[in-house]
């Protein structure tokens, strides 16, 4: 299979002891490319998605963002930071934003402000958006529809049929993570199955939620291989056209070209 995680968080502590060989599985397993989220972490750190990236020339890409968990605490001048950080070449999207009202680790009006910003400064920069949203289907809609971004991917998809086509009529992608082959993810595989191939994405949003077998270990990016065959199998489709045309919508979407890799 032709893989591309689309969403990871490589550049994460988890990893230090043993990256390199994480990324090596993850090529060994059909993974091309892997799509690194970078997130606000503190006064004037944005992480290491850049380092990531850097050390892996055209197998990771680089995103930029502020998560609704933590976009309450966000000094103004890492707003500007994000700005200038966000008009380089080398960032693929804006993101993760959005809004989580599932922890509400902050108050819902500063998640709904900072999720606007977030992708007016997407649609400023040219650049997709990844959207973090959990428990605020309704919020979320409107403040879409009101942005005009139509360049955005729903990450990590956890609701149902009916969620996925408001958000597919919006003109967005969809991606499903491992969540996807948890036993009681029976509507949420229905959504997979009613995704069209050109909508769909795949990821793990490691290290979070590895996929049955591996359900509470750490996630890795090899495991997006897992992902699609469940994906497929809801579908009827071989796991190959599955992942191929994930691969192919993440490549459109991030603008990651479409060498092999």
């Amino acid at each position: 299979m032709r893989l591309i995680d689309s969403h990871c968080h490589l550049d994460g502590p988890e990893y230090d002891p043993d990256r390199a060989e994480v990324i090596a599985r993850a090529k060994a397993a059909g993974v091309v490319k892997a799509v690194v989220v970078g997130l606000w972490r503190g006064r004037g750190d944005f992480g290491r998605a850049f380092d990531v990236a850097r050390s892996e020339p055209g197998w990771a890409f680089p995103t930029l963002g502020i998560h609704p968990h933590d976009c309450a605490g966000v000094p103004e001048e890492d707003w500007t930071r994000l700005a200038a950080l966000a008009a380089k070449p080398e960032v693929v999207a804006i993101g993760e934003t959005g809004l989580d009202y599932h922890y509400d680790h902050s108050p819902r009006a500063d998640q709904r402000a900072a999720f606007e910003r977030q992708l007016d400064l997407a649609r400023r920069a040219g650049k997709p958006a990844i959207l973090h949203l959990r428990e605020a289907h309704a919020d979320a809609v409107a403040i879409l529809a009101a942005s005009g971004v139509q360049r955005a991917v729903v990450h990590c998809f956890s609701e149902d049929r009916a969620a996925a086509e408001e958000y597919l009529t919006l003109g967005l992608y969809v991606s499903f993570a491992g969540i996807v082959t948890f036993k009681t993810a029976g509507g949420l595989r229905e959504a997979a199955a009613a995704v069209p191939l050109g909508r769909l994405l795949l990821e793990t949003d490691s290290p979070f939620l590895a996929p049955v077998p591996l359900r509470g270990k750490r996630n890795e990016p090899a495991n997006v291989a897992l992902v699609a065959r469940q994906v497929a199998e809801v579908k009827g489709l071989p796991a190959e056209e599955v992942a191929a045309a994930a691969a192919a919508n993440a490549e459109q979407l991030f603008t990651l070209g479409s060498e092999s890799g």
